[in-house]
């Protein structure tokens, strides 16, 4: 009902964009990484409640944790988190770990 870290960051460090197209789902993950801990991160999510909320969730769950760890975040923890999700929302929380996980793989790329 009341999503925590919705927005974009300009020039971020990393960014991910994930899709389903069965669903329509769209989420975008920016990130802001200082000494490779997660100080900033903010998502732009097109899709249902779940979506959003698995956005969210992905969000709090990341921030203030160091890459290496956060990128280990799998779509479980975030269900999870959200006390279940049901089976037919069970992809929104596999979307959200993959943005996650993409603006991580973004900001490694960048930094090498």
């Amino acid at each position: 009902m009341n999503p925590k870290n919705v927005g974009v960051i300009e020039n971020p460090d990393g960014y991910g964009k994930v899709g389903n197209p069965v669903c329509g789902d769209l989420m975008e993950i920016y990130i802001k990484v200082k000494d490779d801990i997660i100080t900033d991160i903010k998502f732009k999510t097109f899709g249902c409640g779940s979506a959003i909320a698995t956005s969210s969730m992905v969000t709090e769950l990341a921030k203030g944790q160091h890459v290496d760890d956060a990128i280990k975040i799998t779509r479980n923890d975030v269900a999870d988190e959200l006390d279940g999700l049901p089976p037919q929302k069970m992809h929104c929380s596999n979307l959200a770990a993959d943005a996650l996980h993409e603006a991580i793989k973004d900001y490694k790329k960048k930094k090498k």
